[in-house]
This record gives C-alpha cells, structure tokens and sequence, in this order.
C-alpha cells in the first residue's frame, strides 16, 4: 500500500496559506546544510563556532582553532 504523502502546506479558514514554526525551522537548517557543503567544496574550509571558539574546518577533517569566544 503506497503511503500518502503528508501535506505541509497550511492554510487559514480564510485561504490563507503560513509556514509553522518547525517547517521553518528544518527548511532554514537544510539550506544552511546545503550552503556549508557548497562553501566547502568550493573553499576548502568553512569558517564556524564549536565549544565557544571559532574554529576553520578543512576538507581534509583537520579543525583549526581561530578565535575564543568571550563569555558573557
């Protein structure tokens, strides 16, 4: 038995359609997914935070300590 796809469009009573708080959400972290691998395979690194300190993430897996992070 095919299994029905689950509709993620939502709509008011009065037609119009908004986006919940979780479709947003996982859509924004895909897309942020999809711009680190791009930045990656086109710079070699990508620049993050990671246990309060930015840190420079190679391609090859090497993680390169830049900067710590105050503490507020």
């Amino acid at each position: 038995m095919p299994q029905e796809k689950k509709n993620t469009k939502y709509t008011t009573s009065d037609g119009y359609s908004y986006l919940t708080k979780r479709t947003l959400v996982n859509r924004a972290r895909n897309a942020g997914k999809i711009a680190a691998k791009a930045a990656m395979d086109t710079m070699g690194f990508v620049v993050t935070v990671k246990d309060g300190w930015v840190v420079k993430e190679h391609a090859n897996g090497a993680i390169e300590q830049m900067h710590e992070l105050s503490k507020a």
